[in-house]
């Protein structure tokens, strides 16, 4: 169970975090919530939608006393946590929650677009692990989530754009940031969750036989599809010797991680790669996955421009565009592992994975790295 206390105020919790959906009741989230909000009754609570996947979405419609109502907790929340035993999904899952806590305790000093979060905890010992974090129900909020296959136009790109550029630069080179050691940092030799191969190397194998994937290839990669480890084992060397301060980057920043609010704004949600790193990892999977090739091949310049101008604004670097461009051309490598890999059945991984392969072509993207 965490050992500390991440706020003096709270009361520590003195049993373990449910590990199925029998521990989720009513009394139970009384006593949970009440660890940060006194006198809380949770009088009445109903499962409005069961989603379940690597970690359980639980749409929870509430019946609170004035107490909780006061505590600004809203009638339909979202619950998220690995609830079905999915092993692999467990570290990520207490990544997330560490995210979603270190989110609530800094959003008066970082500008990060993500869920309201109303609750976040986590058990990570020698027993076992478990994250758990208590969010908006973005449904009731009347938004669009995306989706990968269907890309967004050159205009909502730029707009999406400025809330990447609020994260990266509210908290480029942030000592905050550099305290939360539990943040692992991009493509270092440490974070092996970085390295796709060690995790799920039979989806690579898989994939690489798949005749209308090495159709889309480019030529490098379709000649010996192994090449792309040897990419990937390039790039992040690259990175590490990178010596220019981190940022918080999502990690994972593609649509079908977003959602678009009724006024327009673009929020982000599945914190469970977040990372310290460089933020050409958000920008390039961002820009290169989310809009048709042709607008890519005509907008991508002007969006990484305007981009930089945000990102310097919000207090990150001034860097120029020409520092940049080299940049944004190697980290095509993150998109091809990435859709190469992808193992969301939920996702149709062949759009994104074109854009990519086209993006690898057109910016010979081979040519700036040593494999």
């Amino acid at each position: 169970m965490q050992a500390e206390t991440r706020n003096k105020k709270k009361l520590l919790r003195t049993e373990r975090l449910p590990s199925d959906m029998k521990g989720v009741t009513a009394d139970w989230l009384s006593r949970i919530l009440r660890l940060e909000y006194p006198d809380i009754v949770v009088k009445n609570m109903e499962v409005v939608e069961f989603i379940g996947g690597h970690d359980t979405k639980l749409r929870l419609k509430l019946d609170l006393n004035k107490a909780g109502i006061d505590a600004g907790i809203p009638e339909h929340v979202c619950l998220k946590s690995n609830l079905e035993g999915h092993a692999p999904s467990l570290p990520v899952g207490v990544n997330e929650a560490r995210f979603y806590n270190f989110y609530r305790e800094s959003k008066d000093v970082f500008t990060i677009p993500a869920p309201a979060c109303y609750f976040a905890d986590w058990d990570d010992d020698a027993v076992g692990q478990q994250g758990l974090m208590i969010i908006d129900d973005l449904i009731e909020l009347g938004g669009t989530f995306g989706t990968s296959a269907n890309p967004i136009g050159v205009d909502e790109m730029a707009r999406s754009l400025e809330g990447l550029a609020a994260i990266h630069g509210s908290t480029w080179a942030s000592k905050e940031l550099a305290k939360q050691t539990w943040l692992q940092t991009a493509m270092a030799p440490e974070t092996v969750t970085d390295d796709y191969w060690s995790m799920i190397p039979d989806y690579f194998d898989a994939h690489n036989k798949i005749p209308e994937r090495i159709a889309l290839f480019p030529q490098w990669m379709a000649d010996d599809p192994s090449r792309l480890r040897k990419a990937s084992a390039a790039l992040r060397a690259h990175e590490s010797k990178n010596k220019c301060p981190r940022c918080l980057i999502h990690g994972d920043a593609h649509l079908g991680n977003s959602y678009l609010r009724p006024d327009g704004k673009r929020i982000w949600f599945d914190w469970q790669i977040v990372r310290k790193g460089l933020p050409w990892r958000d920008v390039t999977y961002f820009i290169i996955g989310s809009i048709e090739i042709e607008d890519r091949r005509k907008a991508e310049r002007d969006l990484l421009r305007h981009y930089l101008d945000h990102f310097a604004a919000m207090g990150g670097k001034k860097f120029t565009f020409d520092e940049v461009w080299e940049e944004y051309r190697r980290m095509v490598i993150w998109g091809l592992v990435a859709w190469q890999s992808n193992i969301n059945p939920g996702e149709k991984t062949m759009p994104p994975l074109e854009r990519f392969c086209m993006a690898a072509k057109d910016l010979e993207t081979h040519k700036l790295l040593e494999f």
